[in-house]
């Protein structure tokens, strides 16, 4: 109990400063403030950015934390199973399909994932899932026409390489870790603090247990929210781009630059096609491609957010299947079409 009020406490007090950071970020008077102290340009540049990365993403991550919280109290484990083919090969399908209709970036799958492991959805029909879902739905699809209205390929192509890679990467992940456990064990679930609110004693309405689960999942996330977004406007802002031109005329090097320009700008899939047209004079149509298909599968937001809730193996391994599946398919691709 007195460990449960500490780690309680400590969350308060977590939650407090960043209240404040944000606060003295929105509202301080900055050019006053670089008068005063000559602040770098630089600074103020990544202070932009982080705020722009954080505002953007918490909508989703709200998003994606309820739809978490109404799995886990309307959706019982009998009926995801129940829905999920026998067959851990064909399973892969259904789940890049339901991809299609589910409009969840890659700022809110993590959590959405998590739930569904939990309720019993295999591994890697899961990660499919976390794959396809923030490239297939939608929202990312009208955003995409609009950016390359007057190259329906890019669309097709990074549609079809979304639906086709993620199932490829759900069979290779169910090829090297089967129905493994994969979850981290964190300290909040060996002292019971995670535990659900409709299996205690006491009868919580429905309605009321949503709210704290999504709650709880909120201030967990938000945590690993922060500090990715940070780390990812450090690279916004001292990143030098025009070392990436300069690599993005070998067909070969320049899906790969791409890729790892959208780890680190780790855009919200449904504004990462507008940035990739900016790039259409400079890049290859591949080139954008593996922009606009890795990105929304692995950024650096996500990646923080797989390493506190997955272990560190799996999360590795699944970087590294991600990374050669997508790059090795946009090569075949644009070798075959462009």
């Amino acid at each position: 109990m007195k460990t449960s009020l500490l780690n309680q406490s400590k969350e308060i007090i977590g939650l407090a400063l960043v209240a404040v950071f944000i606060y003295f970020f929105l509202f301080w008077d900055y050019e006053t403030l670089q008068r005063q102290f000559t602040i770098p340009q630089n600074l103020l540049n990544l202070n932009t950015i982080f705020l722009s990365i954080v505002i953007e993403a918490i909508p989703f991550i709200l998003l994606g934390v309820f739809v978490s919280s109404l799995i886990q109290v309307f959706v019982s484990e009998e009926t995801v199973q129940k829905y999920i083919p026998k067959n851990m090969i064909v399973a892969v399908l259904p789940a890049a399909l339901l991809g299609a209709i589910f409009p969840v970036c890659e700022c809110a799958i993590v959590p959405v994932v998590r739930r569904l492991i939990k309720k019993g959805m295999p591994l890697h029909v899961a990660f499919v899932f976390l794959a396809c879902a923030p490239i297939l739905n939608p929202v990312v699809a009208a955003s995409t026409y609009f950016a390359f209205r007057n190259n329906t390929d890019i669309l097709i192509g990074r549609m079809a390489l979304a639906f086709l890679l993620s199932m490829v990467i759900g069979l290779i992940l169910y090829a090297l870790f089967k129905q493994t456990n994969q979850f981290k064990v964190t300290s909040e679930e060996l002292i019971g603090r995670g535990a659900d609110p409709l299996e205690t004693p006491v009868k919580v309405n429905r309605l009321k247990a949503t709210i704290y689960h999504a709650s709880d999942e909120f201030f967990d996330m938000g945590k690993y929210l922060i500090i990715g977004a940070l780390i990812a406007s450090v690279f916004q802002t001292f990143l030098d781009r025009s070392i990436l031109v300069s690599l993005g005329s070998n067909e070969f090097s320049s899906p790969i630059v791409m890729m790892a320009f959208a780890f680190l700008l780790s855009l919200c899939s449904e504004a990462d096609a507008f940035v990739a047209a900016s790039f259409g004079s400079a890049f290859a149509p591949g080139a954008l491609l593996a922009f606009l298909v890795y990105g929304p599968m692995l950024d650096l937001k996500n990646t923080v957010m797989l390493f506190a809730y997955f272990k560190a193996k799996f999360v590795l391994v699944f970087i590294v299947v991600v990374t050669v599946v997508v790059y090795v398919g946009v090569l075949i691709y644009q070798a075959i079409l462009f």
